[in-house]
């Protein structure tokens, strides 16, 4: 232990689990493109091995090198995969580079020494933090940006040095800072082969490349392209620098992470390291038919993530990342995968999932569960306790509808803004169980949801058969761009409907880099194969939409500015230290909500969580007609305008400080818009 190439002063240690292998060879570079290993030095079966791991350690050897293993075991179990003459990839290697790499090579049996991936002997031990901790922003206060390393700079209107990587991101963090969120969470950045063809788009015939990045091999590796000198082992310098830079801002890094399956595909996929080393300990396996792998993942294989040896490897790279790389906190992609035991069933209490929840090292680190698979699992409301939080699907489909008009949903809703009770409402849990989103990388952007109503996939080459059909969306009247000045005004105000539920609802909110300046995909909504300017933030729409920019900005500092909005135990209507409940529901009328099937009107007010704080009313009409909605004037209370998503910019949302008195005993609410107003002293 600890297992991978651990560097000290004398040397470098290696250690790799090959619990049935008979023999392992390491191979050790000069160099990233060295086709031939300047040593190969076989492992001792006697002396160079303990229980399930084989080790040695190397004297004089340093960072910069690179190297691989060869592993040899039984060939009479189709489970296992066992080829002498492949080259593997250390699953805990903390670099590597794939420069030379050909997958086609690693598809079929025999050597591919010549076009294999490589480790890179890295020492995590120089770097200077400067003091740099995670932040542990409490997840009350926190809001999620969702991005793409690659696509936030890669277009050439990014205007930065190095688009495209860490070092790229750390140019852009004052727009981030300005913007006001708290925490980026990154799309994969675990090694993957982002050069993988996934076809050609027959539009104007590019290849389709891994622009998402779903798709790992190297766990403990930043992605190589992400960083501006990878061949020499610059990788976890620049990610770090790219943390201690963010940290300075106030702004988290949550990683998305995925530990449901592996880039290395199906039976016919390529043999790239756990294949190797354990196949049948690190995939689950056809009970059957054991040349075959289960897919409950949806991408070739599953992750047996609940062997004793996977849960070790899973908590020691989660605690990699927060110890070494301070990371803040994690997204569990498919997470529903980490539930299930090695027959693929479901468990009901999964070891990985309870050893996450029960780390000491992980106690002060953001868990975030996508709580559903591809096999069927959905478990959202179920991750264990208060620790876990998790996509609400539920509160994005419900929101979506409501915003595009569909009627019933008013008492819905009102669960969705006050938390979702109805899902987190045992196990000491609370709204910020919650990451309440409408929009994320897989689907519409915000502004593709309110200009198109079916998907347009063409570009992926898959006959526009890929992506969800179902998207609950409203073009406003026009599929796609149009000239159209009402259908344009409209699709504004319904954007910032949009950002108007979600910044106001209980919960921890989470949008996507870009909804805030009117990105589109030109209604692709399943572009993981568009590394180009489809997905590609393009920085020209932050001046030629700052009007969106403006609003989101405001209802994130509104959100700051009210504790109310940033709850960590539900909504009851108990009385606070005014008298006054601390939710109530109206209709156009005061304490009349109408929660009928043909109402899209709703309306609350939500007292301050101390003496001091401002309260807030809010009234949401989805109705296509203005409605009058009547303003409580009881206790004393006067009100400022704070925001109307029916007015044009600036008056959309004003500047603290800047709010107008609202005198009137009714507020005409336009038709398809949200007024919030708060309560000045009198």
């Amino acid at each position: 232990m600890p297992l991978g190439a651990t560097v000290d002063d004398g040397g470098v240690n290696f250690s790799v689990f090959a619990g049935d292998a008979t023999s392992v060879e390491l191979l050790l570079f000069d160099s990233h493109n060295d086709e031939q290993p300047v040593a190969t030095i076989p492992f001792d079966p006697v002396r160079n091995r303990s229980f399930h791991f084989w080790h040695m350690y190397v004297r004089g050897l340093g960072p910069g090198y690179h190297y691989a293993f060869r592993v040899d075991g039984p060939k009479d179990d189709p489970g296992k995969r066992f080829d002498p003459e492949k080259v593997l990839l250390d699953p805990y290697a903390k670099g590597n580079t794939n420069t030379l790499w050909k997958p086609v090579e690693a598809c079929r049996p025999g050597d591919n020494l010549a076009s294999s991936m490589r480790g890179v002997i890295v020492d995590p031990r120089a770097y200077d933090w400067e003091g740099d901790q995670p932040l542990h922003t409490p997840m009350s206060d926190t809001v999620v940006y969702e991005m793409n390393v690659r696509g936030f700079t890669r277009s050439q209107s990014s205007g930065v040095q190095h688009p495209g990587t860490f070092a790229g991101i750390i140019e852009k963090i004052p727009y981030l800072k300005d913007l006001g969120v708290t925490a980026v969470e990154l799309l994969p950045v675990f090694a993957f082969d982002e050069r993988e063809v996934r076809g050609i788009n027959p539009i104007d015939g590019s290849e389709l490349r891994n622009y998402w990045g779903y798709d790992p091999y190297g766990h403990f590796a930043p992605q190589a392209s992400y960083c501006v000198s990878p061949e020499e082992g610059s990788q976890i310098t620049e990610f770090r620098d790219m943390v201690k830079a963010l940290h300075r801002a106030g702004i988290e890094v949550i990683l998305d992470v995925v530990f449901n399956h592996t880039g290395e595909g199906n039976h016919m996929g390529p043999t790239i390291s756990f294949k190797g080393f354990g196949n049948d300990a690190y995939y689950l396996i056809h009970p059957t038919e054991r040349q075959y792998y289960m897919d409950y993942s949806g991408c070739g294989n599953t992750v047996n993530a609940n062997h004793p040896i996977v849960e070790k490897f899973i908590i020691d790279c989660l605690h990699y990342w927060v110890e070494e790389m301070h990371v803040d906190g994690f997204r569990f992609d498919e997470g529903s995968v980490l539930a299930r035991g090695g027959d693929g069933a479901p468990m009901e209490f999964p070891p990985v999932v309870w050893g996450i929840e029960l780390s000491e090292e992980l106690a002060g680190t953001k868990v975030i569960a996508e709580p559903w698979d591809a096999g069927g699992l959905y478990h959202v409301g179920r991750f264990p306790g208060a620790r876990w939080s998790e996509w609400n699907g539920r509160f994005r489909d419900d929101v979506r509808r409501f915003v595009r008009g569909d009627f019933g949903l008013v008492g819905t809703m009102a669960t969705r803004i006050g938390g979702s009770q109805d899902i987190y409402h045992g196990r000491s849990q609370g709204p910020t169980n919650s990451i309440n989103f409408i929009t994320a990388h897989d689907g519409f952007t915000m502004y593709d949801l309110v200009a198109y109503n079916g998907k347009h996939n063409d570009a992926n080459g898959e006959g526009n058969r890929d992506g969800v059909d179902e998207n609950l969306s409203w073009n406003c009247g026009w599929e796609g761009e149009t000239d159209d000045p009402g259908a344009n005004a409209l699709r504004r105000r319904q954007i910032k409907n949009f950002a108007t539920i979600l910044f106001l609802s209980q919960g921890v909110p989470m949008f996507v880099a870009g909804d805030e300046i009117g990105r589109t995909q030109r209604g692709n909504n399943n572009a993981y194969c568009q590394d180009n300017e489809l997905s590609w933030f393009d920085w020209e729409l932050a001046d030629g939409n700052s009007d969106l920019f403006r609003f989101f900005k405001g209802m994130i500092a509104l959100r700051r500015l009210h504790a109310s909005l940033r709850r960590s135990s539900f909504l009851t209507g108990e009385l606070n230290q005014r008298g006054i409940p601390d939710i109530s529901w109206h209709g156009i009328d005061l304490d009349q909500p109408d929660w009928g099937v043909g109402s899209r009107v709703l309306a609350f007010t939500l007292a301050g969580v101390d003496p001091l704080e401002p309260d807030l009313h809010v009234m949401v009409n989805m109705d296509d007609k203005t409605h009058d909605f009547a303003v409580p004037r009881d206790g004393g209370r006067s009100w400022l305008a704070v925001a109307d998503t029916a007015k044009a910019s600036p008056d959309d949302i004003a500047e603290p400080g800047q709010e107008r008195p609202f005198e009137d005993e009714r507020y005409a609410v336009e038709g398809r818009s949200i007024v919030i107003l708060s309560s000045r002293e009198t």
